[in-house]
């Protein structure tokens, strides 16, 4: 039996190239589970259904428990910042010039 040898990643831009991630990617993998992070933080206080999420973001509840379980795989950063602002919130964005930037 092959054995495989465990891969520890503690940051994102470790985990993405570990995962053949490109930069761009990364960075928006990044964003993204920033925006999911707060998100759950959200319902959970605010104590909303799946079901009433789904409705005022108008999109499934099937969809809503994917994204709150963790699977973005076919999510845009759009969907979760409407989302958000369904709950009366707004996502403000900050461009920065990278110090890898030539």
């Amino acid at each position: 039996m092959h054995r495989v040898k465990p891969v520890v990643a503690t940051t994102p831009e470790e985990l993405a190239g570990v995962l053949g991630l490109s930069a761009a990617a990364a960075k928006e993998w990044q964003v993204q589970h920033v925006l999911l992070k707060r998100l759950k933080e959200i319902t959970c206080r605010q104590k909303i259904t799946h079901a009433d999420l789904a409705r005022r973001a108008g999109t499934s509840r099937t969809r809503v428990t994917a994204i709150l379980n963790g699977d973005l795989e076919h999510v845009s950063t759009d969907l979760l910042i409407r989302i958000l602002a369904s709950l009366g919130y707004r996502v403000r964005v900050s461009v920065v010039r990278s110090d890898s930037a030539a």
